[in-house]
């Protein structure tokens, strides 16, 4: 069956899931239509994380400002709803909330443009319930990697 032809109970998504697509279609939709020259990305990624529930909120703002210290070249930016932090246009980390999959904790996720590769297997997300000094500290050697 081709993928044109399959319905959502078909395809196994989420509500969730077909939330985040479609926040990724209208980021899209704007990018070509232009809008998001006007729009500085980086105050839409703080209005959202504005609107998430206090939990994701706090952590979410502690790991923005832990980005734009730690990977000040990379451009803060919205991804399927969700702050993101690129590099020459192409995403190299993002931060999940909690909320939106309703999972246990929140990640911050790295893409195959982040430079993490070491041996055959290595971790691409990091699941953080708190920004202690020692998670922030581990997060930060994360990031330098990630954009050496």
């Amino acid at each position: 069956m081709s993928a044109k032809n399959t319905t959502d109970a078909e395809t196994h998504m989420t509500e969730d899931e077909r939330a985040a697509l479609k926040e990724r279609a209208k980021e899209i939709k704007g990018a070509r239509r232009g809008t998001k020259a006007a729009v500085d990305p980086e105050a839409e990624v703080l209005a959202k994380i504005a609107e998430m529930a206090d939990a994701d909120r706090r952590l979410a703002e502690r790991v923005h400002a832990l980005i734009r210290a730690t990977a000040p070249g990379l451009t803060p930016r919205l991804w399927y709803g969700m702050p993101a932090y690129a590099r020459a246009g192409k995403i190299v980390c993002h931060f999940q909330p909690a909320s939106k999959f309703k999972t246990r904790y929140a990640t911050l996720g790295f893409s195959d443009e982040a430079n993490l590769d070491d041996g055959t297997a290595w971790p691409v997300a990091y699941a953080v319930t708190e920004l202690t000094a020692d998670a922030k500290a581990a997060l930060a050697a994360v990031l330098r990697r990630a954009v050496s």
